[in-house]
């Protein structure tokens, strides 16, 4: 994908290819439009994606992002032991990996996602010996759930960063949540919306303002959004998690580790050990 001189989020959790025809802009979208965007980019490309990180990812592992941190050593959600006979909830969960993986733990996991073709990913996944999660294909910005009817929430790099409205997903999720239930979710570090999203050295440099929150958009030739994703400064995600209603807990920055040599759009060994990657945010509900 040709971003110009533009920094986006997508590397990791979308990892683009909406075509050669795509023009890659910045501009105002909307809630519809992007979510539409989300929806039918992720069901032209799941394919894709899943064959070129599916190996990465596992079938049955929780990984928050390109570093690799895994949750089973993090235990951002608590102790492993702890999930068993929880409630839990993921959004934007892709072919499920990471619900998967809670289900493991013994945890009642839920695994949500706008996209129909992932969620056919996850059910052949679901082949196999592991015990799966509940499949759910609606939007985070309406979860189709009654209140009060999960004990945490995570999303890995899903949902967040494509929708127009943070607040209303956070609001959401705080609705669905039990008092002092815990929600974890993980985007690409907002600093890195200021350089290219490049692997090498020429992703090293300051190319765009930090400030700029006009989304990032690929469209097509009648200017209909392809794609679209929407920046963050870290002090805007932390107010919309207060206006959600959460209580920020930790703001987790993962360092890149010597065990992986990978590189997975932007991300890279080279820039992993300059500058952050990803923001893991550990909120409670009140």
């Amino acid at each position: 994908m040709n971003q110009e001189d533009y920094a986006s989020e997508d590397a990791y959790a979308a990892d683009p290819g909406s075509g050669d025809d795509a023009e890659a802009t910045r501009r105002d979208a909307g809630e519809a439009e992007s979510s539409r965007a989300s929806r039918s980019w992720w069901d032209r490309n799941a394919d894709e994606y899943q064959s070129d990180h599916g190996a990465f990812l596992g079938d049955d592992r929780f990984v928050w992002g390109p570093e690799g941190l895994d949750e089973a050593e993090a235990a951002l959600l608590g102790p492993a032991a702890s999930l068993r006979g929880k409630d839990i909830l993921e959004i934007g969960a892709g072919a499920a990996q990471c619900a998967r993986w809670l289900a493991a733990q013994g945890a009642r996991a839920v695994a949500l996602d706008l996209s129909h073709r992932q969620l056919q990913h996850a059910l052949r996944i679901g082949d196999s010996d592991v015990p799966g999660a509940l499949l759910v294909e609606a939007d985070a910005g309406r979860l189709p759930f009654r209140a009060g009817s999960f004990d945490l929430a995570c999303s890995s790099y899903g949902a967040v960063p494509f929708v127009a409205d943070p607040v209303n997903v956070m609001r959401e999720v705080h609705r669905v949540l039990r008092p002092g239930g815990r929600w974890v979710f993980s985007v690409t570090h907002p600093i890195r919306w200021a350089f290219p999203d490049e692997p090498g050295p020429e992703g090293l440099s300051v190319a765009a303002s930090y400030f700029d929150r006009t989304p990032y958009v690929e469209q097509d030739e009648r200017g209909r959004a392809l794609y679209v994703e929407h920046h963050r400064t870290i002090g805007d995600r932390v107010r919309d998690v207060v206006a959600g209603g959460f209580r920020l807990l930790d703001l987790v920055e993962p360092e890149w580790p010597e065990w992986n040599s990978q590189e997975w759009g932007g991300w890279s060994p080279l820039r992993g050990n300059l500058i952050p990657g990803t923001a893991i945010f550990v909120c409670e509900r009140d």
